[in-house]
């Protein structure tokens, strides 16, 4: 009898276990890593002057590199297709390759362990290590928004803020490794987010989707969670701006993110034990009752709408129907959406919008130095670009969400007012005074942050979830091109311009300085008031989508998946109840 007892204690332990690992919260916690991994693009800025000195690059090479660097981070649209068609675990297996053999290259190029590669050769390492995000981001975010879609908006802001904290979080986790050798950072960068993928690989996957009472007090959860790590990062970025820290610091600091950023996976045990413990009760009442005659009729239904929905997608797909899509928030084709108005007006609006935010950001430093901050001033506001960032993304997130639930307010709507804040942090550059870089660079890095996630949220509730993993990445590629318009195009030409005037008025000759150099207020002077004036009409557009989309965020854009999530608990309780009867015969 005491044999049995500890058999049956030890088959219980077990399926525990195996829930745990497979189920929604560990993969929600495992998704979470994977995204505070995928940030490594925004620290080339810290080991860049490795590249240019060992290799003996000048100022054009190493932002010819910057540029693929770019050009990877933001063309997803391969990791896109491919999600289509693969399994999420082979997305990520091909995501943790690329981003190992790029910086891996990158790094062996550095440290000269192998004969000197050709521009051309580093520029496609970082090119396939930055592209390498995509995939981490599509087979984690894509497959978290389909297994939480009733709580998308501050899934995506939790998400998307982890990406934001990443090159943060990786810079206290070098520290506590490398010390200050920033050429082992590209090591890091190569083999560590590698790993994590590999590690939850089979973790991360598309689930029956079902509801759970404490599904919006969890995120809530997650939310102070992180947002304790973000302030915890910014006090140790600026104590370590102020104070030199020893090695044996950095090595505490980096295990108290490190504890900080793993701490969730408590709650993903807490609440798999609670839906074990919920279905072990539900289960009790269920084979009490015959359901057996309503089981076949039950699979006959659901083969009957799969059909129904398979014929549909089928015809939707075709080329005579590009130009009549379904209802918002139903399943677009990736063509019917891509030709929508609605997803021009998207395009259009964050073309203007982030193309404008990624310009300012880039800026941010050469702007300091032009208004005459002093350099520790400087390097402190860019370091604290990603907790403002951060902030902007979970605020997109999770009070979106709620403005949208309560008071039916659709969600471009505050897409449209956020590009109205950024003019504000723009004019606050064009126009400056004492100490406005400070709260220009918390707009911009705030409204930056939150244009991201919103933009995210609002294609997978105009476009469905079907092809969400092609359709954002689509859309995201308005950023990098309003970047290079708006960056290389107009700012960059302007700031040339205004120092070739300050080396005219002194009789100098170009041959004479090192770098063009431009101080003074009148500096960014015009191309911000031009990113100001862009942004205010990105506003503008994305009010036109608000005007064509109130009647749908006025309705309730979640009923379908409720409707699905009774289906499949009603058949998860079914499956359930006949496990248990099978145990006990």
């Amino acid at each position: 009898m005491a044999t049995t007892a500890i058999g049956s204690s030890g088959y219980v332990c077990c399926r525990f276990f195996l829930q745990v690992i497979t189920g929604r919260w560990f993969m929600m916690f495992a998704s979470f890593l994977i995204m505070a991994c995928a940030g490594a693009t925004y620290l080339f800025g810290v080991y860049s002057k490795d590249i240019k000195s060992t290799l003996g690059y000048d100022q054009s090479t190493l932002n010819l590199m910057s540029t693929f660097k770019d050009l990877g981070a933001n063309v997803g649209v391969l990791s896109g297709l491919l999600a289509e068609v693969t399994p999420t675990w082979f997305v990520l297996l091909v995501g943790a390759l690329m981003n190992f053999t790029g910086y891996f290259m990158i790094w062996l190029a550095v440290t000269k362990r192998v004969a000197t590669p050709k521009v051309w050769q580093m520029c496609a390492y970082i090119c396939i290590g930055a592209n390498s995000q995509n995939f981490a981001n599509t087979g984690s975010l894509v497959t978290c928004v389909k297994n939480f879609p009733q709580s998308r908006g501050m899934m995506l802001g939790l998400m998307k803020g982890f990406v934001g904290l990443s090159g943060a979080i990786f810079t206290q986790i070098y520290y506590a490794i490398y010390g200050n050798d920033s050429k082992s950072l590209i090591l890091l960068i190569g083999w560590f987010p590698a790993a994590i993928s590999l590690v939850f690989v089979y973790n991360i996957r598309a689930m029956k989707i079902s509801t759970h009472p404490n599904e919006t007090k969890v995120l809530h959860e997650y939310l102070g969670i992180a947002t304790v790590l973000a302030l915890l990062i910014m006090a140790l970025t600026i104590a370590q701006k102020k104070v030199p820290f020893s090695h044996t610091a950095y090595l505490f600091s980096g295990v108290a993110v490190c504890f900080i950023m793993f701490s969730p996976f408590l709650i993903a045990v807490r609440e798999e034990f609670y839906t074990w413990r919920n279905r072990e009760q539900l289960t009790a009442p269920i084979r009490l009752v015959d359901e057996a005659p309503t089981l076949p009729e039950t699979e006959m239904k659901s083969e009957i709408e799969y059909e129904s929905m398979e014929t549909k997608v089928a015809s939707a797909s075709g080329c005579s129907s590009i130009f009549k899509p379904p209802k918002r928030g139903e399943d677009f084709s990736i063509l019917q959406a891509l030709f929508s108005i609605d997803m021009f007006l998207v395009f259009l609006g964050t073309f203007c919008g982030l193309g404008c935010s990624l310009t300012a950001v880039d800026n941010l430093g050469q702007i300091g130095e032009s208004l005459g901050y002093p350099y520790q001033a400087v390097s402190t506001v860019v370091s604290l670009l990603s907790i403002w960032n951060y902030f902007g993304r979970v605020f997109a997130g999770f009070v979106s969400e709620i403005i949208l639930l309560k008071y039916k307010i659709p969600r471009p709507l505050i897409m449209s007012l956020v590009f109205l804040l950024a003019a504000v942090g723009d004019l606050l550059i064009a126009f400056p005074w004492p100490g406005s870089v400070y709260l220009a660079s918390l707009l911009l890095g705030f409204s930056f942050g939150a244009q991201q996630t919103l933009l995210f949220i609002i294609v997978s509730e105009l476009f469905g979830l079907k092809y969400y993993a092609t359709l954002f990445n689509c859309a995201q590629l308005s950023s990098p091109l309003g970047s290079f318009v708006l960056n290389v195009r107009i700012v960059g030409k302007l700031y040339d311009k205004e120092a070739w005037k300050q080396l005219a008025a002194k009789g100098m000759a170009r041959s004479m300085v090192k770098e063009l150099t431009c101080i003074g207020k009148q500096c960014y002077r015009l191309s911000f008031s031009i990113l100001a004036a862009t942004n205010t009409f990105g506003s503008i557009v994305v009010l036109v989508l608000v005007l064509r989309t109130r009647k749908y965020y006025g309705g309730d854009i979640y009923k379908r998946f409720r409707d699905e999530i009774a289906e499949n608990e009603k058949e998860m309780a079914l499956k359930s109840a006949q496990e248990m009867q099978m145990v006990e015969s």
